[in-house]
């Protein structure tokens, strides 16, 4: 398979699920390439995960056409089991499923905001928390390509922002491609360089302030729109952090 660009992670050709006699995703077309972040957004059941799941590898029995380009892959299910009773610590949990070096260990907590914390139990952290711990066994082994699924679930307003700055400053530090699962636009709208909107297909595509104005968007989250766009622009020359006060870019 002949890669002509080099940042070329994984594309999408048209690609699509049938189950049980109904389509979970149909007609989807994507690529991810190094330090960027494409974010697929649009409401439950609209084929976000499915569309997650055939860039990673685990449909066999698909249509269309996927391509990768690398076996350096990171992904943060929607969803994973955890017995809370067991006594497991931070960096038990980080070696469940490899062997990491403690240097591997050590940085992957670093970047994620979570090394002082390597030896509480898992019980002890907050949802933000455990997201961020998450990320860290994602990123341990310097993927170039990470995938996550919702990985702001279960977590308040201001922590879902804390995460999506960590999510850009992932990409920027490991100069990794994401691929990310995201509800909410509005938070999402800075951090990330293209979106794909879905229900059962694309429905629209772009950067994001495209994808906002776009009709079809409209028709799928409402009114809500105008004020995603009004508070977006108005972010173009400074951030508001979480306390309210202005930074200058």
């Amino acid at each position: 398979m002949i890669n002509k660009n080099n940042n070329l992670l994984v594309k999408l050709e048209k690609t699509g699920v049938y189950r049980n006699n109904k389509w979970l995703v149909k007609d989807v077309s994507l690529e991810v390439n190094k330090g960027k972040i494409v974010t697929l957004i649009g409401p439950n059941g609209s084929g976000k995960s499915t569309t997650a799941k055939i860039a990673l590898g685990l449909y066999k029995d698909i249509e269309g056409k996927v391509e990768k380009f690398t076996d350096k892959i990171g992904y943060v299910p929607q969803k994973i089991s955890v017995d809370w009773a067991l006594p497991i610590r931070v960096i038990d949990f980080m070696n469940l499923t490899q062997d990491l070096t403690n240097t591997e260990l050590n940085d992957a907590l670093t970047l994620t905001g979570m090394n002082h914390m390597k030896h509480n139990s898992l019980n002890d952290l907050s949802g933000g928390e455990f997201q961020r711990v998450l990320m860290a066994r994602a990123i341990a082994k310097k993927p170039e390509l990470l995938v996550l699924d919702e990985p702001v679930q279960g977590v308040d307003f201001t922590g879902e922002i804390a995460l999506y700055k960590l999510i850009k400053n992932i990409s920027e530090s490991l100069k990794c491609g994401i691929l990310l699962i995201s509800h909410n636009l509005h938070v999402v709208m800075s951090k990330t360089d293209y979106v794909l909107c879905l229900n059962g297909h694309v429905c629209c595509s772009g950067t994001p302030v495209a994808v906002a104005n776009d009709k079809k968007y409209k028709e799928l989250f409402g009114d809500d729109v105008s004020k995603i766009l009004s508070i977006y622009e108005h972010k173009h020359d400074h951030t508001h952090s979480s306390d309210g006060t202005i930074e200058k870019k």
